[in-house]
């Protein structure tokens, strides 16, 4: 295996680049206050001229006198919205249509699942991709470097989406957003990829991990990002199965005839392999030496693993636990969406602190989620308080006008002036185990089709994700109790095959195995029932009475396993 230098190159790049941006961020950090009235009134400047911007009397707004009268003034005039609200907008926009929800089109759209069936096509204006994007990332990649200095020093192995998905009618490609950011980064951070980005086209998942951890395993490989630790597991997993295929492949300078890897894609691999006999060795070494071949054998120089360390990602890290050597920095992903990515964790805790000078932040108190949007107090970044919950809204340089996140945060300590926070949980009806976010309507829809398509009517239904096993437990009231295992379990089978269909992060969990198959269960007549008149013993008052039908909640749960007709 190649032996470490010191990575001058990029650690100098790095440190020009990404250490003015670094400044910049801190800098704005000092006077949140300041930097969010600068960076509404540039985002109402940026897109004032707008169809959006018109409508919604943007240059009216600009006329304010101080940041208290801008606040005002935008509220009164701007509505909090969610993607349906802008959808029309952003349909016309793919259309062809220019200057609707800010100036000219957008450069590109990056996709994620919505609340129905159909996706949500996130816009990306140019402006953002490069002056917001593209600033954020170089600092993002230098905070790398202040936590280990070795960090750029051996091979990156990263795990992303495809840049392209897709495109527009009007023929805007569409795609992944850590995709995009794959394309973007620096050109000295890509060469440090032992792998094409063509890997990242493989659809099979199995090959694309195995072809991912072919050429890590070879390679003195220093930092790994991807945003679910999940991903982790599954790569692991990938390495117990096939280990000896690869010290095959590394040895001969191939790839296994046999993984499903289209030769277009192969024929991309070939510069990147050559015969390798002497980590072929070390690795069979291992091997004999240890049984289990963990990151901390084959990778011993390993620096930084970047990840999603908050929400409910615990369990997954639990499995790779003392997996990498004991010099790893796990760094937390931060609080990042295809919407928006927040800010940046500056310190080995989970807390993002939000980059001021880049979006316009807003947040609703959890006590007031519940309330008309006309009663909710909405606080400005500089209010929050640590330790207390909050509701995330966000505007931004790409369209998004006090944008809904539907993401429970809570707040940190402060960074010099700034709040951090880090995310606790999707709310209204979104579960989410590894990033899927399955929402209770595509749930509903897609089991009330199942139901109609098979026949076989149901009393009452409800799903819950179990992390332990990272799969959905979905609990089924047949109207005949008589309804057997085995019809059940068909009826699941359905129902995980049109979720996949109406939900396409659901599908990518699914398929990369992060989310495993789901699990069905029969329940005993009037279970829904039985469990409200549980609920109501212990004090919940009947009027007040809601249950989400698709469900992380391990209280309720145990009440329904209870209820499970053997």
């Amino acid at each position: 295996m190649e032996k470490l230098s010191f990575p001058l190159v990029p650690n100098f790049l790095l440190g020009v680049a990404g250490g003015i941006q670094y400044l910049s961020f801190k800098n704005a950090a000092k006077n949140p206050r300041k930097s969010q009235e600068k960076t509404l009134r540039g985002i109402l400047e940026f897109a004032k001229d707008s169809e959006y911007g018109r409508a919604h009397n943007f240059a009216d707004i600009l006329k304010a006198k101080d940041d208290t009268e801008l606040y005002e003034l935008y509220r009164k005039n701007v509505a909090p919205n969610d993607y349906e609200d802008l959808r029309p907008l952003i349909e016309r926009h793919k259309n062809g249509e220019e200057n609707v929800l800010f100036p000219g089109k957008p450069a590109l759209y990056a996709t994620t699942s919505g609340t129905t069936k159909e996706p949500k096509w996130i816009p990306i204006t140019k402006h953002y991709l490069n002056d917001v994007y593209g600033k954020m990332n170089k600092a993002w990649l230098y905070s790398m470097i202040r936590n280990r200095r070795l960090v750029f020093a051996g091979k990156l192995v990263s795990i992303v989406g495809k840049v392209v998905e897709g495109y527009a009618p009007d023929g805007t490609v569409c795609g992944s957003i850590s995709g995009f950011a794959q394309r973007d980064c620096p050109e000295f951070v890509k060469k440090l990829s032992p792998y094409p980005f063509t890997i990242y086209e493989i659809e099979d998942y199995t090959a694309r991990y195995y072809s991912i951890m072919r050429f890590g395993i070879e390679h003195n490989t220093t930092l790994i990002i991807t945003a679910n630790p999940s991903t982790i597991v599954e790569m692991q997993n990938n390495v117990n199965e096939y280990f000896d295929k690869y010290v095959e492949d590394i040895e001969k300078g191939t790839l296994n005839p046999d993984i499903d890897v289209p030769e277009r894609i192969r024929e991309s691999f070939k510069p990147y392999m050559k015969p390798n006999p002497e980590r072929a060795a070390e690795l069979r070494a291992l091997k004999e030496k240890h049984g289990t071949v963990l990151p901390k054998h084959y990778w011993p120089d390993f620096q930084v693993l970047n990840t999603w360390r908050c929400g409910n990602t615990k369990i997954y890290i639990d499995k790779f636990k003392d997996s990498f050597p004991k010099q790893m920095f796990h760094q937390e992903f931060s609080y990042y969406a295809t919407e928006c990515r927040f800010g940046l964790v500056i310190d080995e805790t989970v807390n993002t602190v939000p980059c001021a000078h880049m979006h316009y932040f807003e947040f609703v108190p959890e006590a007031d989620m519940d309330k008309p949007d006309s009663e909710k107090r909405f606080l400005q970044l500089h209010e929050l308080e640590e330790g207390k919950r909050y509701i995330t809204f966000v505007t931004t340089y790409a369209g998004l006008y006090r944008y809904n996140m539907n993401d429970l945060v809570e707040a940190g300590p402060k960074y010099w002036g700034t709040p951090s926070i880090h995310l606790v949980q999707k709310v209204n009806g979104i579960v989410t185990m590894t990033g899927e976010k399955l929402h209770e309507r595509q749930f509903i829809d897609a089991v009330r089709a199942v139901e109609a398509e098979m026949q076989t009517p149901l009393k009452f239904f409800i799903g819950f994700a179990d992390l332990d096993v990272s799969a959905y437990r979905f609990y089924y009231e047949f109207a005949d109790l008589g309804t057997s295992q085995e019809i059940a379990e068909d009826f699941s089978k359905r129902v995980d095959e049109l979720l996949k269909e109406y939900n396409q992060e659901y599908r990518s969990k699914r398929d990369s195995l992060r989310v495993k198959d789901p699990l069905t269960h029969r329940l005993q007549r009037n279970s829904f029932e039985t469990f409200k008149a549980e609920c109501i013993a212990e004090g919940k008052r009947d009027g007040q009475f809601k249950l989400n039908l698709l469900l992380q909640d391990e209280s309720r749960h145990e009440k329904f396993r209870k209820l499970v007709i053997e």
